[in-house]
């Protein structure tokens, strides 16, 4: 199928045709016609398989020209990186429409938001924080929403949004079309759709769990820390084709951590991203990556989600994710666009059970490659990896001399009497009154 065989108008088949675009994908051919029913749609698709443009391309279809500032479309996506993306992605199909898109997130200034938000516009892309604020300051009204789209909602789940998802729901028209696209659904994810959804249509590009045939995944039995800081340099020094690399670590320090050790011997081809990174430093990163400037960027799971980066030839999870699903959204970076991607991962003896349960949610197993002969095996453990010793601690409890007791009570009034010498004059002053004299020499 090509995109002129879609129900798309003259402008917006001509921004796909400038931008490159044949054949839409499974979930956008799935999706079309559904959303443009007016159906409330319930999208599951891997991470890279095209969900953006599989709600993006039948709204842009339906909106229409407004005179009110107010947006008519609303997309909320979990992570600012994201709602760069969409935005993008939005302004390039809307091209040749008259249709105006923002985008507004946290950690930045509010005003030039607000502002944006009092010149006007169509559609809003946004995150739930910042949404809820611009909404109850005054300065967003939501009572002309038409669509609303909540695309990787149970990331915004694990972000701690569930209240203000919510908030936000009870603020918009009961009359609107609600769209939701994510590549797993959780216990709360159908709670959520239970309430606010009305009889949506499932549509699914590829089972949960399922993995991309055209990812390779192969992993490593590694013992520590600095065993996978060797074997990660080891495979980039001697494997050309690991040109544009994706490294996941567990934690920001862990980022940090290993950005110092391997920037030294890969000098301007490294950078690292995570949430305590200036939202200026996080875009640059990607920017340079995505221009080839960098080899590889060191990141947590805050851009597993949605960020699109096109030319990813290799995913490695340095450590394995806490919650299987991320492992999906984490390989899904590469093999996008029909292209073939890899993802290598290092896993120690305590991260077994992580990987029994992403092998589990797959119902695949990972094929376990022999560690190279040649690795230089580290016997020096991080300060986390070192055993604790945990010794008992026996309290002796004292006794709380305070309260008194025993041979310590105080002494009664009587007892506590001190010697005093006391002169005539104040025996005299206490008995008369006054100060009592034998009268003065004449």
């Amino acid at each position: 199928m090509r995109f002129e065989d879609l129900n798309l108008n003259t402008a917006l088949l001509k921004a796909l045709d400038e931008l490159g675009y044949e054949h839409p994908t499974t979930i956008q051919q799935k999706a079309f016609s559904v959303i443009m029913s007016g159906q409330d749609v319930c999208g599951i698709a891997q991470t890279g398989t095209g969900k953006t443009f599989a709600y993006l391309l039948p709204c842009l279809r339906q909106l229409k020209f407004s005179k009110e500032r107010h947006p008519q479309m609303l997309v909320l996506v979990p992570t600012r990186e994201l709602v760069v993306q969409v935005v993008a992605a939005a302004q390039k199909l809307s091209a040749y429409l008259s249709l105006h898109t923002v985008g507004v997130y946290g950690g930045v200034n509010i005003n030039p938001q607000r502002d944006a938000m009092e010149n006007g516009l169509d559609i809003l892309v946004a995150t739930p924080g910042r949404l809820y604020d611009l909404a109850m300051s005054g300065s967003l009204k939501l009572k002309d929403i038409k669509k609303l789209v909540i695309d990787e909602v149970d990331e915004m789940m694990n972000l701690g949004f569930r209240t203000q998802l919510n908030n936000i729901l009870e603020l918009l028209p009961a009359r609107r079309q609600n769209l939701l696209f994510s590549a797993t659904i959780t216990e709360e994810v159908e709670a959520l759709i239970d309430t606010w959804f009305n009889n949506p249509a499932r549509i699914e590009a590829a089972p949960t769990g399922t993995p991309l045939d055209n990812i390779r995944q192969e992993a490593y039995a590694i013992p520590n820390f600095n065993t996978k800081v060797n074997m990660l340099e080891y495979l980039l020094e001697r494997d050309e084709h690991m040109s544009k690399v994706l490294v996941f670590v567990a934690t920001k320090k862990l980022a940090d951590q290993l950005f110092e050790q391997l920037s030294e011997k890969f000098p301007d081809k490294a950078g690292v991203i995570h949430s305590n990174k200036e939202q200026n430093n996080r875009f640059n990163t990607v920017k340079q990556f995505r221009d080839g400037n960098y080899r590889f960027i060191i990141a947590t799971d805050l851009i597993a989600r949605g960020l699109d980066i096109a030319g990813v030839s290799h995913v490695v999870n340095f450590d394995l994710p806490e919650q299987a699903e991320s492992y999906i959204h984490r390989i899904g970076r590469t093999g996008r666009a029909d292209k073939k991607g890899i993802a290598i991962s290092f896993i120690t003896e305590k991260e077994k059970e992580q990987q029994q349960a992403i092998e589990n949610l797959m119902n695949y197993e990972i094929p376990m490659l022999p560690v190279p002969g040649d690795l230089t095996i580290s016997t020096v453990l991080t300060e986390d990896e070192i055993p604790k010793v945990h010794m008992k601690v026996i309290q002796v409890k004292l006794p709380d001399r305070e309260k008194g007791g025993g041979a310590f009570h105080e002494k009664s009034a009587k007892n506590s009497k001190r010697n005093i010498k006391v002169s005539h004059a104040e025996k005299m002053k206490k008995k008369y009154g006054k100060p009592k004299t034998r009268g003065g020499r004449k």
